[in-house]
């Protein structure tokens, strides 16, 4: 059994009305000084949530300047404006990229490391801010994440800062935030919590208490995706991809993700794709590739989505990729790369990135060089 640490939020609160929840417990925290950081699609719902907190005397500051993807320089923009603040606490109430950037913030505050010197595993040591963290999408998990990703210009690359410090003290997943939340980004932000849950089972550090996890997360998420693709007011369906997002966040620190994630991340530095859809794209052809390292694996994971039975276990697996891949296609997200305008004339490149990032694909159940990395691209293609 290999070891595994677990750190996840001191309180964590599921459920509708939990933003209301989150109101109640602030107000008797002791916490004067709230920094939120949103957007501005979000700001609107949390508009009642901000009063009741003035009202009862806390000095609440909004912050909505991201846009997209954060960088390196969006951060240190965000930073500044928080310190000048002067918060005692942060709240990142938004999808993925919002609370990674509001998790960092938190941390860098009152630390004195710069993020050049935390960017890797384990080198950012101390939070003196409190932090909370609220999910307005299904997908990241970073509410209950030890992880940031960000995008450093210079460099032209994602980066990840994982360590302890970045995990919220308190998270609250309330199902109704994401209601409004469009079709397509419902589909592919599921699909990236669809992909930390498939990638922390076939993982080279899979672990028993995370794999149970994880195949509930693949189940919910299988299960009610679409229903949620096709109406987003149901709130059954919204509250079992919220719950399969917190299972794919909770698989992200002890284990983490592998090859998806890697191959994914220059699509998002070079051709500024969201995430999760570039998440959404190379699942199905890093699956194929890595089939063969594991078949009983992606067995369990087959039957987790509900498919059926094949002649062996290996055709089962395969009616497992043949699922999402349809899935993908029913939610209509693109399954090729030239969907989306890459040409395969840059595949060099892309793997060039790609193969950077071992800090993921150490973790891949069956290892890869650069020309794996190209052949899967081309699968892609």
């Amino acid at each position: 059994m290999n070891k595994i640490i677990i750190h996840y939020p001191k309180r964590l609160v599921l459920g509708e009305k939990s933003l209301e929840q989150l109101a109640e417990d602030y107000l008797v925290s002791g916490y004067k000084r709230l920094y939120i950081i949103t957007v501005p699609p979000v700001a609107g719902h949390i508009k009642a949530f901000k009063d009741r907190l003035e009202t009862g005397g806390i000095m609440v500051q909004t912050d909505i300047s991201l846009k997209g993807e954060p960088s390196f320089s969006d951060f240190r923009g965000v930073l500044t404006r928080c310190r000048r603040f002067e918060a005692d606490s942060i709240a990142g109430i938004g999808g993925g990229s919002v609370m990674d950037v509001a998790k960092l913030v938190a941390a860098v505050l009152y630390s004195g490391q710069g993020i050049e010197s935390i960017a890797g595993n384990g080198l950012l040591k101390d939070r003196k801010t409190h932090l909370v963290c609220v999910p307005t999408t299904s997908g990241t998990g970073s509410e209950v994440s030890p992880n940031v990703i960000l995008l450093d210009e210079a460099d032209r690359l994602k980066k990840g800062i994982i360590s302890p410090c970045l995990v919220p003290d308190w998270a609250y997943i309330d199902p109704e935030l994401t209601v409004s939340l469009p079709p397509e980004i419902t589909a592919y932000t599921a699909i990236d919590a669809l992909t930390h849950c498939i990638e922390a089972y076939t993982n080279r550090y899979a672990h028993p208490i995370i794999d149970n996890i994880a195949i509930e997360g693949i189940r919910l998420i299988c299960r009610y995706l679409k229903k949620a693709f096709d109406n987003g007011r149901d709130l059954e369906a919204r509250s079992k991809l919220a719950l399969g997002s917190v299972y794919g966040g909770m698989c992200l620190g002890p284990v983490n993700t592998a090859a998806v994630h890697a191959l994914a991340y220059p699509l998002g530095s070079e051709f500024k794709i969201a995430h999760g859809l570039s998440n959404a794209l190379l699942l199905p052809y890093v699956m194929e590739y890595n089939l063969g390292a594991s078949v009983s694996r992606y067995y369990d994971i087959a039957k987790a989505m509900g498919v059926n039975e094949g002649e062996t276990e290996k055709d089962t697996a395969f009616n497992g990729i043949s699922f999402l891949k349809n899935l993908i296609r029913e939610c209509k997200l693109p399954l090729r790369l030239s969907d989306l305008g890459i040409s395969s004339s840059v595949i060099d490149d892309m793997a060039q990135s790609a193969i950077k990032v071992q800090r993921l694909l150490q973790n891949n159940i069956r290892e890869l060089n650069i020309e794996d990395i190209k052949a899967i691209y081309r699968m892609a293609s």
